[in-house]
């Protein structure tokens, strides 16, 4: 494999984006796009990483009953087809990138102007399970992070913050099965056009090294991190994501 700088890359992209609840797709895209990865091989490699960030994120979430189901539910009901619909739309490379940049940017400005103080995780939270709502949201969400090709939660979070979905924690929760779905479903309809010349040896690497930065940012996330660091700092990296890859494709 050359580049292998990659591998601790990815490891501290994995390490920082499971700690606020994240897979890193859009960071992964970021890096990969600087050197010259084939454009379809990138956007299924982002997919593998984020599904190998995200189980772990998941499977401690659940552990420790942050995941609401009756309320994740409908999100993903909706967005699994969605995503699939959106990983099989044909788009050009520049489109593509041009769209990640300006989504990564607007996710970060509302997610930055999101209240100043955030709700204690022993507050009550005000009933938010509206089911119709809840699928109308997956669903959108769901088609554009298909197109893509990372899992939604950047997109995801920042609304569900705005609108007192729930606790930071649980939101957290939230985006990681939003995101372990949505990548699953993109990986299938990425499936449908990808390339047969794919490196599989490449992935497998990076794929280690996401494992174990992830393992790590996923018990930093359930065990340590406060409410107000989990969304300044998801702020700061989508926005710093989304500067570099307009900064690419638009110069």
């Amino acid at each position: 494999m050359q580049h292998w700088e990659l591998l601790l890359y990815f490891f501290v992209i994995s390490f920082v984006y499971a700690s606020v609840g994240f897979g890193g797709g859009s960071s992964y895209l970021a890096i990969l796009a600087l050197y010259a990865i084939p454009f379809k091989e990138l956007r299924l490699i982002a997919l593998l990483c984020n599904v190998i960030v995200v189980t772990g994120g998941t499977l401690l979430f659940t552990r420790n009953r942050l995941v609401n189901w009756k309320k994740v539910v409908p999100l993903v009901l909706a967005s699994v087809p969605m995503a699939f619909l959106g990983a099989m739309l044909r788009i050009g490379q520049q489109t593509f990138f041009i769209l990640l940049g300006c989504s990564l940017i607007a996710a970060a400005v509302f997610m930055w102007a999101d209240k100043a103080s955030a709700p204690k995780e022993t507050k009550a939270i005000q009933n938010q399970n509206n089911n119709t709502r809840n699928g109308l949201l997956g669903g959108s969400i769901g088609f554009l992070s298909g197109m893509v090709g990372i899992g939604g939660g950047i997109f995801l979070s920042p609304v569900l913050n705005l609108t007192n979905w729930g606790t930071p924690r649980h939101i957290a929760a939230t985006a990681s099965v939003f995101i372990l779905v949505n990548s699953i479903a993109g990986i299938a309809g990425q499936l449908t056009q990808v390339s047969a010349s794919i490196d599989f040896t490449r992935i497998l690497l990076l794929g280690i090294a996401v494992l174990a930065g992830g393992q790590l940012g996923s018990r930093m996330a359930v065990l340590k991190l406060n409410p107000i660091m989990i969304r300044r700092v998801t702020a700061i990296l989508i926005f710093v994501a989304g500067l570099e890859v307009l900064y690419k494709h638009l110069s």
